[in-house]
């Protein structure tokens, strides 16, 4: 089965998301989102499915995969629903072979998937700011290790920085 990255952006409290939504808007994060993804498998959850402006989805130049438990969940054509993550991987390792898989969201899929067997790395821009959230990034089990760090940049008075942890 393929292996996966996870990638997300989180806040001080390792807040996500409010009201299924993005507390900030920062444009070099989307843009390194952008950057990182493009090219590769991206997996996410129903509700990120959903919470992506219609205008951007699916994302272009990217395999998209929804899990969802519904049979008959409402996707255009070219993107792919599974029921699992494993279920997701295989298509991703089918359709694929030769990109990364990325788990982008939302907060129930972080959670199961940090401790996953296939889990080799995170790629989180932390931000070193305080929001209003109801979602939250989990604990980082003790096998990642940071490896990398971007140099801190500063957005709409937000200071946030690119950080990637791998297994080691």
């Amino acid at each position: 089965m393929k292996n996966f990255t996870i990638i997300a952006a989180m806040d001080l409290n390792r807040g996500i998301g409010k009201d299924n939504d993005l507390p900030w808007h920062l444009s070099a994060d989307l843009k390194h989102f952008a950057r990182t993804t493009t090219g590769n498998t991206v997996i996410m959850g129903g509700n990120t499915w959903i919470s992506i402006p219609e205008k951007y989805r699916p994302f272009k130049n990217r395999l998209n995969i929804v899990i969802s438990h519904l049979d008959d969940f409402p996707l255009p054509d070219g993107v792919l629903l599974a029921h699992s993550i494993e279920e997701a991987l295989t298509l991703a390792e089918a359709h694929r072979p030769d990109g990364k898989a990325f788990i982008i969201g939302g907060g129930y899929l972080f959670k199961t998937s940090i401790t996953h067997d296939n889990c080799e790395e995170l790629i989180l821009t932390e931000i070193q700011h305080e929001f209003d959230v109801d979602t939250y990034f989990p604990e980082l089990p003790v096998h990642f290790t940071r490896v990398e760090e971007s140099k801190e940049q500063e957005e709409k008075d937000i200071r946030f920085k690119f950080v990637t942890y791998k297994v080691v």
